[in-house]
């Protein structure tokens, strides 16, 4: 029997995440950690049905995590919730998650203004930095021209 953990079983403390849709459910599943400070951080068992070729995690894959962790915590850091989408997405790879790895998204939001919104994550596997994003969100019904 192989050690490569491939059931989708979050760390203690995580729970389903509290938002879905079709895409999601065919990403995930999606889980969350709420924080002592309000927020939260959202994490993904890399599962077989996530890996690229090669056995690691699909960048496509950390990308939409990214971009799930980046949206809900900034949108979630106002009350009520600002409704946002996404204008800007970067992301720099400096590590490779495999099948069975625990990633975090661990979110900084910047600043939430009348019109965009600006957030900065890490996602960490075993406390190590493997993937940096940032986001640019227009609020909804907001030109992220303007």
């Amino acid at each position: 029997m192989s050690e490569t953990k491939s059931e989708p079983d979050p760390l203690p403390g995580f729970e389903p995440l509290f938002r879905t849709s079709p895409f999601l459910e065919t990403v995930g599943p999606i889980f969350y950690r709420k924080e002592p400070d309000g927020g939260f951080v959202v994490g993904l068992r890399v599962l077989p049905k996530h890996a690229n070729g090669r056995g690691s995690a699909h960048g496509g894959l950390l990308v939409t995590l990214l971009d799930i962790a980046l949206g809900y915590r900034t949108a979630m850091s106002e009350d009520p919730p600002a409704a946002l989408t996404t204008a800007s997405l970067t992301a720099d790879f400096a590590g490779a998650p495999k099948i069975g790895d625990w990633v975090e998204a661990h979110v900084d939001v910047q600043k939430v203004g009348g019109r965009i919104a600006f957030a900065n994550a890490f996602l960490m596997v075993n406390g190590e930095r493997v993937v940096r994003g940032s986001a640019v969100f227009a609020r909804a019904g907001t030109p992220a021209s303007e």
